[in-house]
């Protein structure tokens, strides 16, 4: 494909997505607040929150922040549902995340941006492919890195 031929790639709305990231990149803030200055450009008001239930303290903290920046944030976490595994797949027990769900969820309350903290591989894939706003990632889990995932390619 050649350089022109991307460009039919991209839709109005994603070039939109794209030139407000570049507006809103800075070196001398973290991402959380290079998410509150994108939402910002793009006159988000609602942002949604997809966590994994071992990240509730951080997923709190996360929501007094966006808060008290003015947003609106509704938050729903990966046992929405109590869906038993067995229901989805046979042979499986216990409780199974639901990621399709917590994109449900968050698509029924019209959240303009999503934030992903800390759901599973595979996880993370069905919720992205779901939800209808568009998400970012602030948290990836990595049980052996302890969420820090970068540290195995340093």
């Amino acid at each position: 494909m050649e350089n022109k031929d991307y460009t039919t790639l991209y839709t109005e709305k994603d070039k939109q997505i794209l030139k407000l990231a570049e507006d809103s990149l800075n070196p001398s803030i973290d991402r959380v607040e290079e998410i509150i200055e994108y939402c910002k450009e793009a006159g988000i008001k609602k942002i949604g929150i997809a966590n994994c239930t071992s990240f509730i303290k951080e997923t709190n903290h996360l929501e007094e922040i966006l808060t008290q920046k003015g947003f609106v944030v509704d938050k729903v976490h990966c046992k929405l549902g109590k869906v038993p595994f067995n229901d989805l797949v046979k042979g499986y027990k216990g409780l199974t995340c639901n990621p399709a769900g917590q994109a449900k969820y968050l698509a029924e309350k019209k959240t303009e941006l999503n934030i992903m903290i800390g759901l599973c591989l595979g996880h993370d894939m069905i919720f992205n492919f779901k939800s209808e706003a568009p998400v970012t990632p602030l948290v990836v889990k990595d049980r052996k890195l302890k969420h820090k995932t970068l540290e195995v390619l340093n």
